[in-house]
């Protein structure tokens, strides 16, 4: 299911105030300039959707009806109009990473470029309307599961979505560190935040590999790491220009600020968090974890509130009001 969750902190409650059916388990979801919402099948993906703000289903798309095949990467993107969406695409037959452009409102491909490299995930416009797409670079079967780890080969595109021109391509010194999320930085000059995959075969060098490269513009440098094994569920802006991160294997939700570079903050402590927003612009965060919604704030007291009914939150999810 996909739906809305109304938080009131004043009076301590939350409610579910849409509950729509899935075709099967989602992953990514953006908001729309109308209130609505589009949300596609985790990977490998079959299908996405267009909801209004009433929660009712008013565009499907079946990845089987486009041609040439591919399938879904797990995440959808609008432009700044809300006219078109981005999403990440495998082709099945070759492994080989696309975009396609779609139409917001019947979500068919109206045009299509390759990347450079394999598994596409999340992407991104920068202020000028151009892309930041995060390769996670990890060769996969035909079911989405990984093959030959010692072929990875992740980074970090920019790319103008209108030729389908790669304008710039940043990879890290490790290739076992697969780019997965991305998320803009709320400071003057904001960052790139990317939130990182370890995919080490020796569980020690897993354990303590870094949860976050940063890109600021030039270059792509991974952070310290916090000894988190090596998995960032989700990312999002948080205060001083910096990025809080869901350590969902460790329970624990870490800030990163730019003027301290060596080491995270700990902020929270909750069982399996993962799906991070922004909150109060950039002052602070919500969480979802398994027993509920946490909220972070770097000069309000932390709080937490169960969810009404027992359920299990999936990897992301957006702020609408």
């Amino acid at each position: 299911r996909c739906g809305v969750i109304e938080v009131d902190w004043a009076a301590g409650r939350v409610r579910i105030a849409l509950s729509t059916l899935m075709p099967g388990r989602a992953h990514g979801l953006q908001g729309l300039p109308d209130g609505g919402w589009v949300v596609v099948a985790n990977r490998p993906g079959q299908w996405l959707l267009r909801v209004d703000p009433e929660g009712r289903v008013l565009a499907r798309h079946r990845i089987a009806d486009d041609r040439p095949l591919r399938t879904f990467n797990g995440h959808v993107q609008p432009d700044a109009t809300g006219r078109w969406l981005y999403t990440t695409e495998t082709d099945p037959v070759d492994g080989s990473g696309w975009v396609s452009v779609r139409d917001a409102f019947t979500l068919t491909r109206v045009a299509q470029f390759p990347t450079v490299g394999v598994d596409p995930h999340q992407v991104l416009p920068d202020p000028q309307g151009r892309l930041l797409v995060a390769v996670g670079g990890i060769p996969r079967d035909l079911a989405g599961k990984r093959t030959d780890l010692t072929r990875m080969a992740p980074s970090l595109l920019h790319v103008d979505p209108t030729k389908g021109e790669t304008l710039g391509r940043w990879t890290l010194a490790d290739p076992r560190l697969s780019i997965r999320h991305i998320a803009w930085g709320a400071g003057a000059e904001p960052l790139l935040g990317v939130a990182l995959q370890a995919e080490h075969d020796d569980p020690a060098a897993r354990r303590s590999a870094p949860l976050l490269a940063v890109w600021d513009g030039q270059q792509l440098q991974a952070q310290p790491g916090s000894l988190a094994d090596g998995y960032a569920g989700d990312l999002a802006a948080g205060p001083g220009g910096g990025f809080v991160l869901s350590a969902q294997k460790q329970g624990q939700g870490l800030w990163w600020h730019p003027m301290a570079q060596d080491d995270f903050i700990r902020v929270a402590e909750l069982t399996d968090p993962c799906a991070v927003a922004t909150w109060d612009q950039g002052r602070g965060v919500l969480m979802a974890g398994a027993r509920g919604v946490a909220r972070w704030h770097a000069r309000q007291a932390p709080r937490m509130l169960p969810w009404p009914r027992p359920m299990a939150p999936d990897n992301h999810w957006v702020l609408l009001a």
